[in-house]
């Protein structure tokens, strides 16, 4: 179906009472056929309803970037969402994630937006400075699993994110280790070469699904490109730390219940 021939607000309002209940929905393809298009629309009419609250759009994010992320959802292309300033977490702050549904972390890479990029902008021109970051991603929908439909409308499962310290933009970006650590236990590695073998070629996937589907980028915005690693469930009363080689770290602590005994491994 088509942005159309379905009640977008309808959906958008589903997916937007989910988060904030903390109450897990049935994927949208169970009783609509939701197609792309469609999807970006009701990603769009979700934001809305959230902006319509006072939250304000600070950036875009870009997700299943990774073959280990693709494999690990079942869904095979990227994808883009959208960044609120309510959900960013300051570096080395905490964060409550109690009334998150079944989150999970990943170590991203984070530029900062020189100027609105449009296709065909050079990343040079687009980007202003680079640094670590973590996402926290929370789907909506029961039991984490998802049609690539279901996720675009579920705004790409954005949740939380923390950024590191901005640094000038180095030479080469595609090869840098990664280490995603959990109360100083390495839990994760791997490399900026599984975000599309290089995450500029993330910025530039992005800026054409935007230029397709929506937001228009600005300068000033965050943009995440992508996990370099699979992601982890995460638990509260733990110490989550990304590190990127050449680019340091970004970290935060989470609250909200009581410490699941094992933090590692995917689901």
């Amino acid at each position: 179906m088509t942005a159309t021939s379905i009640d977008t607000a309808d959906l958008a309002a589903r997916l937007d009472d989910a988060a904030v209940t903390g109450t897990p929905i049935p994927q949208l393809a169970d009783t609509h056929r939701v197609d792309v298009d469609a999807a970006y629309a009701v990603q769009q009419a979700l934001l809305a309803r959230r902006t319509d609250r006072g939250e304000r759009l600070a950036g875009a994010k870009m997700g299943l970037t990774s073959q280990a992320k693709m494999v690990q959802v079942g869904v095979d292309e990227p994808i883009l969402g959208q960044l609120t300033d309510t959900t960013q977490v300051p570096d080395g702050g905490s964060v409550d994630i109690s009334g998150l549904i079944h989150p999970r972390v990943e170590p991203e890479i984070a530029f900062l937006l020189d100027r609105p990029p449009t296709p065909g902008t050079p990343f040079t021109d687009a980007v202003r400075a680079v640094a670590p970051a973590l996402e926290v991603i929370d789907s909506r929908y029961a039991n984490f699993t998802f049609s690539l439909p279901d996720v675009i409308a579920d705004n790409t499962s954005a949740a939380l994110f923390t950024v590191g310290p901005w640094q000038p933009v180095p030479d080469g970006l595609d090869n840098l280790g990664v280490l995603l650590d959990i109360d100083g236990h390495t839990v994760q590695t791997g490399s900026t070469a599984a975000i599309l073998g290089d995450p500029r070629r993330a910025l530039a996937a992005g800026v054409a699904l935007a230029d397709r589907h929506g937001p228009d980028l600005r300068a000033g915005w965050i943009f995440l490109a992508g996990a370099a690693t699979a992601a982890v469930p995460l638990a509260p009363g733990v110490h989550v730390r990304a590190t990127v080689q050449g680019l340091g770290t970004a970290a935060f602590t989470t609250t909200g219940g009581t410490p699941l005994t094992t933090t590692g491994g995917t689901r």
